[in-house]
Formats: C-alpha cells, structure tokens, sequence
C-alpha cells in the first residue's frame, strides 16, 4: 500500500536524522573536552575548613609594673600589649591572667604563689611568665636607711633578694618545668630630676646585676632591661624641659606625671617591645 511505503520511509528519514544529531552532539562534546581544559576547582575542602588557633597562656606576676600603675588606659601596662603583639605574630588565642600587685616585694610575691592557688593553677598550665620583681625590695633598703644611705649598704639585701628570686622561680616550674621566664630589671626614675646622684644610679646597676646573675644559669629564664629604655626618657633625649616663672624642671617624658616615677602608657609600649625583643631571641629555645 502506497501510503504506509510513504510513512515507512519518512519515518527512517526522521529515525536517521536523530541519530546523525545525537551522533553529532557526541562528537562535538567529546571534541570540545579534549581541546578545552577541564578547570580546577577554585575552592578545596581545605577551603571550607576554619584554621585551628592554637591556645597560648601568658602569666603575668609582679609588683606595679605588672599590674600597670601609670597606664591611663586600665588595660595593665606592658602586659596585654604583648598579649595582643602575641596574637598579631604568632596568631596565638592568648589568654591573659595577671597577678601584679602594687607595692609588692619578692618576699610578698613569694606569699602570694604559697597561699593563693589561682596563681599556682594559672603557672601549672602557663605558656609564658613574665615577673617584675625586685623594685619594692630595693625601695625599703633604701627608706630602712635613709639617713645612712651607702652603696655597701645593698649588699646583704641583695643577696637575700637574690635567694627569693631563685625560690619565686623554683615555685613558678613546680608543676611546669619548661616554663619560659622572662624576668624585667628595674630602672632609675630620679636621674633626670637628680642627675648628681650618681650613687642611685650605681645601686640600680648593681641591683639589676644582682639579677642577670641569679638567672645566668637557669635554662629558659632571661633578663630583659629596661633601665637604659625609660631612666632618660623617650629615646634618651634627657626628658622635656617645663619652665614655670624662673623654675625649670626636667620631665621624663616615659614616666606617669602623676607620681614621675612609674612608666606611662608610652614607658609600658617601650617595656612592651624590650619584652617581645628578647622573646624572639629566644622562643626558639622553648620546650615543649
């Protein structure tokens, strides 16, 4: 029959025209993927995965210079300016707890890391101390003999400082025996108003030294001065001069003008960097 011939072919002719097509479309995507490079992905899992931030405790133990006297901030002197230099660099989460008391000597730090556990819990799991010490002590040898003042006169209370210093050092690694220390000097708050006194400045030398010598041979324990950073101000420019009718003072323009003798906020940044200084000397000397 003439008419089922004529459905019979066009439906080859439809049957053959598909498959040409989808032959064709084969071809050209077979083509177009092996002249075109496949891309790589932009992101990989790695991508969508948060950076684990390591944990990092910081100790701060010590007199006024660890609590921050001075620091017209309250934020606490020296101390949380390394915490945040701390996180900046090493990308540490750092937490900060700091056990400075105005006024304190070695004997009284010493009486606080005894009877308060905080403190005894805090160094256990301490990454980094620092302790400002030494300043308090040097303070009541030299108001116990005002009116006899002689340089030989530091001697004895130097070496009793000396044997706090090592026990304050000793309890602080109790529990952590790789604790890193960084112990901070004293400094000379007078020598710009009351440069003849040269024996003050003689007795800060030797009380720090007294200090350097202590630790020389502890392993992970260093000395960080400052004397030399804040006793002639600001860069060693000798202070600013203020003239008030025919009086002239000499102001150290790194010391808190409420009392000129503790550091203030720009005394504490250079503390700061005296600290993070010799930290990076260091921290490559750390155990684990």
């Amino acid at each position: 029959m003439p008419g089922l011939s004529w459905c019979a072919m066009n439906s080859r002719k439809i049957l053959q025209g598909l498959v040409f097509f989808f032959t064709s479309l084969l071809g050209f995507l077979l083509l177009f993927h092996l002249l075109v490079p496949s891309a790589h992905p932009v992101l990989t899992k790695s991508d969508y995965q948060t950076k684990e931030v390591e944990h990092f405790s910081y100790v701060a133990l010590g007199d006024s210079l660890t609590e921050g006297v001075g620091d017209t901030t309250n934020q606490g002197g020296f101390v949380p300016l390394v915490a945040q230099s701390l996180t900046n660099e090493e990308g540490y989460q750092v937490e900060v707890q700091n056990f400075g008391v105005a006024g304190n000597t070695s004997n009284q730090i010493l009486k606080r890391m005894k009877e308060k556990p905080e403190i005894a819990e805090a160094l256990d799991q301490a990454d980094l101390l620092t302790l400002t010490v030494g300043g308090n002590d040097l303070r009541k040898v030299i108001l116990d003999n005002i009116t006899s003042l002689k340089i030989s006169t530091f001697k004895k209370p130097a070496q009793a400082y000396s044997k706090r210093l090592l026990e304050i050092i000793e309890l602080a690694r109790k529990d952590n025996p790789n604790l890193p220390i960084y112990v901070l000097g004293i400094y000379n708050p007078f020598y710009l108003n009351f440069p003849e006194m040269t024996d003050m400045q003689v007795i800060v030398d030797n009380w720090n030294q007294t200090t350097q010598d202590t630790i020389a041979e502890l392993e992970n324990v260093y000395f960080v001065p400052i004397n030399d950073l804040l006793y002639q101000g600001i860069d060693g420019q000798q202070g600013l001069v203020q003239t008030s009718g025919e009086a002239t003072k000499i102001i150290n323009d790194a010391l808190f003008q409420g009392d000129n003798f503790h550091p203030n906020n720009t005394g504490y940044e250079i503390m700061k960097r005296a600290v993070l200084e010799k930290i990076r000397e260091t921290k490559d000397n750390w155990k684990n």
